[in-house]
């Protein structure tokens, strides 16, 4: 046996769905271990006969035969998501989906009442929105950690009178953050439903007897039923999101509440005490993408127009989707703080082909003099290319203490002062790809020519026989 981790080295969106859906297809029954994350997730798969889905909560291998999703504590657990993408897998011919997921009993769960309040504050940001997709993780993740008693785990949803008590508590605690809002929310004709469920005082008991209901329809477990099946069955511990936007170092605060690098993964490796072989893949486009606000230095306007994306329009809560070039420092970057992984997966290779003109960001030039000292002290300079007062900036330091905000806040503040240094590239695609490992210092083991497992091409041996 042996586990597989995939997250995302960029902003979203590089392709951890297809390459979930690659690897299951080559794997015997694997378990497709969710670690991060929640029903915010949009992985994209088409499979070989052209079926598509976005998968959500259910692992990105659903599609295929006898493979089963284990929702893991770090995964947050959104009941009514769940339900409406199983009915989506089930109109695609996947029988009893629901009977195929497992979920920790340690598992978070997102209510109606974290998701009206999370699109009530975005709303009320104004101009100053996050980028949130409105689905509550962030108000879920904050709730457990200021109100600890009105957490709603998995393990409750098998009693009623526990979950009506803290839907109850939650209502009444958004209801008290938000009133004196409502009046001018309401004028606008906006988030009705919203509203409503944060003062229909019957909405807790069926909000509590809903959720119950579906937690009938899938298994509640515990790690031991994860270290069992890892005796038997591959693992792939799928992430969520990617690590440019990682809670702990992304460019605050244009975050999400979600660890999105390998640790989750390897913690839950360690706590089974994984014996065999574990290979950390992490996913790149040839090209950067960003949906929603937040830094982005290689955005192109004219590559935004080229490269629309079929899966990733225009979102109410994200906002656009954006394109730009590979951005190589962010990517060094996220690589420094990913916890581990070995080699990279380019995809989107096909629609890069397509571009009249190929470039790469290579580095981010600065002059001394816009830098504070400890800005100075975070960024990694190639000092043969650096001449005079010009620092060349490759790369970006790990920080040593986890939850200091400032330190990301830092770094978005140093992007806004570097240009980037845009490299034109006229090489063949393999000679592209080699650049890249070159860059990257990482073997890309893995490309991506179209969004179907047959278009995917293994350079570098990932995965045992099954």
């Amino acid at each position: 046996m042996q586990a597989t981790i995939v997250i995302d080295l960029g902003f979203g969106d590089a392709g951890k769905g297809t390459m979930v859906d690659y690897l299951s297809r080559g794997m015997r029954e694997p378990v497709i271990v969710r670690f991060n994350g929640g029903a915010q997730a949009a992985h994209n798969v088409v499979t070989p006969r052209g079926v598509h889905h976005t998968f959500s909560q259910f692992g990105s291998g659903t599609l295929v035969d006898g493979v089963r999703t284990f929702l893991s504590r770090f995964m947050l657990l959104d009941p009514y998501a769940l339900l409406a993408e199983s009915r989506g897998l089930e109109k695609l011919g996947v029988k009893n989906p629901l009977a195929r997921v497992m979920v920790d009993g340690e598992a978070l769960v997102v209510t109606p009442f974290h998701k009206a309040a999370n699109r009530l504050r975005e709303v009320l940001r104004g101009n100053g929105r996050h980028g949130s997709v409105g689905m509550g993780i962030g108000e879920t993740m904050a709730d457990m950690l200021a109100f600890p008693h009105l957490a709603v785990r998995a393990q409750d949803l098998r009693s009623l009178a526990t979950i009506e008590m803290k839907c109850r508590g939650l209502q009444e605690l958004k209801y008290s953050e938000f009133k004196d809002s409502f009046t001018g929310v309401a004028a606008t004709g906006f988030l009705p439903d919203e509203l409503r469920i944060l003062t229909d005082p019957f909405a807790p008991r069926k909000v509590a007897y809903e959720m119950v209901r579906i937690a009938r329809l899938f298994s509640l477990v515990s790690m031991k039923t994860l270290e069992r099946l890892s005796y038997t069955h591959p693992l792939i511990f799928e992430g969520a999101q990617g690590v440019l936007i990682d809670e702990w170092h992304g460019f605050h605060p244009y975050t999400t509440w979600s660890t999105t690098t390998n640790a989750n993964a390897n913690i839950l490796l360690r706590e089974i005490v994984y014996p065999n072989n574990v290979t950390r893949l992490g996913v790149v486009r040839a090209y950067g993408t960003r949906h929603g606000p937040g830094p982005f230095p290689s955005e192109n306007m004219e590559l935004t127009m080229r490269l629309p994306d079929k899966h990733n329009n225009f979102g109410i809560w994200q906002g656009g989707f954006r394109v730009g070039w590979l951005d190589i420092p962010l990517t060094r970057y996220a690589l420094t703080v990913s916890d581990g992984t070995e080699s990279v997966a380019l995809t989107h290779l096909d629609r890069y082909a397509t571009l009249p003109q190929k470039r790469l960001v290579t580095a981010y030039k600065v002059l001394k003099g816009k830098l504070t000292e400890r800005e100075k002290a975070v960024i990694v300079v190639d000092w043969k290319k650096s001449q005079g007062d010009e620092m060349y900036i490759v790369s970006f330091r790990r920080k040593s203490n986890l939850e200091d905000l400032e330190y990301q806040e830092m770094l978005g503040e140093i992007l806004t002062k570097a240009t980037p240094v845009v490299e034109d590239i006229d090489y063949t695609e393999e000679r592209f790809i080699e650049y890249v490992s070159k860059l990257l210092s990482l073997p890309i083991s893995v490309t991506s020519h179209g969004p179907t497992a047959f278009e995917k091409l293994e350079k570098v041996k990932i995965q045992k026989a099954a």
